[in-house]
């Protein structure tokens, strides 16, 4: 049995709505794709491959072609490891979406061997936060024209294992370590989260919530790199051990699709949850210190120079 499977209960449409989700078409994202779509939203897949996006679509819609009332999908290409290819998507969505209602950041890379991004960045650290930074950066202000709307990171219980190493974010001056990476994206992006939340109350904006969250264990193809940075007979027990345990797509992608759209959460922000709760994250991640370091080395480090995004205009649809 799945260790603590907490299930969305919600039955709110998302008629009229609109939610991007990155990294779908595989996976818990998939799996948030067709829930979305069910309950009657347009649903924009960000996905590095459009021609596996296509295919997941085309399941998606004839799972449910017995189904009234459903949304539509569209395809939208984005690759998380070049801020140039999440530039172009971010002005492709505000020149052509009057709303986002939802943005869940759920695209992410796991455990992979040493490389880096077409920006020079370690490679989880680049696509799991910076990606997901500035794309958010560069929504909000179409977002905060959206209210009520929800902003979704999926962060991972991995991060109370090791902390940010403000230093050496990409691995230049020790020795890579892809669990110890994976962890420091996925603190990172509990740290975003807090911090979002916290910068929108300062700027006086309400109805825009923020949330992070962790899975589960979840039988995905995330964890494709354990081949490269396991040997055989780890990746042997490891699975042994822990499949029967692990969560169905399904059931991983509940605590997603309760942060995006259940009502008892709606006044929560800034919080962190597992099986459809809120749950206390690491000690690292709760001092605000490392919440206000990571979002200025963030700032810097994608470039947004003096763009504001918590008082940027919205600049309105060019192409609708």
């Amino acid at each position: 049995m799945p260790f603590f499977s907490g299930k969305c209960l919600s039955t709110a449409r998302l008629v009229g709505k609109t939610a991007i989700i990155t990294g779908c078409n595989t996976g818990i994202g998939k799996e948030t794709v067709l829930d979305f779509y069910k309950r009657g939203a347009k649903v924009i897949m960000a996905c590095r491959s459009l021609d596996k996006a296509e295919e997941a679509k085309s399941d998606i819609e004839e799972r449910c072609k017995d189904l009234k009332d459903t949304g539509n999908i569209v395809l939208a290409k984005c690759d998380l490891a070049s801020l140039k290819s999440v530039r172009e998507f971010a002005e492709n969505i505000l020149n052509t979406e009057p709303q986002v209602n939802i943005l869940v950041n759920n695209a992410g890379v796991m455990m992979c061997p040493k490389t880096e991004t077409e920006d020079g960045f370690e490679m989880q650290f680049g696509t799991n936060h910076l990606a997901h930074f500035l794309l958010t950066m560069l929504l909000l202000p179409r977002i905060r024209n959206s209210k009520p709307a929800r902003i979704v990171t999926v962060s991972s219980r991995a991060h109370i294992r090791y902390g940010i190493n403000f230093d050496d974010l990409n691995y230049k001056k020790r020795r890579y370590n892809a669990a110890e990476a994976y962890s420091q994206s996925k603190l990172a992006n509990v740290l975003f989260s807090r911090e979002l939340a916290a910068k929108l109350k300062e700027h006086n904006i309400e109805g825009v919530n923020t949330y992070s969250l962790h899975p589960g264990v979840v039988q995905t193809e995330l964890g494709r790199h354990f081949n490269e940075t396991l040997f055989w007979g780890a990746r042997k027990i490891i699975g042994f051990i822990l499949y029967p345990f692990m969560k169905s797509v399904e059931l991983g992608a509940q605590t997603t699709i309760y942060c995006a759209v259940d009502e008892k959460c709606a006044n929560e922000t800034g919080l962190y949850y597992a099986d459809c709760v809120p749950t206390n994250t690491s000690a690292k991640a709760q001092k605000d210190e490392n919440c206000k370091k990571l979002w200025d080395m963030s700032v810097e480090l994608v470039k947004l120079g003096d763009y504001n995004p918590f008082t940027a205009p919205d600049p309105g649809v060019k192409n609708n």
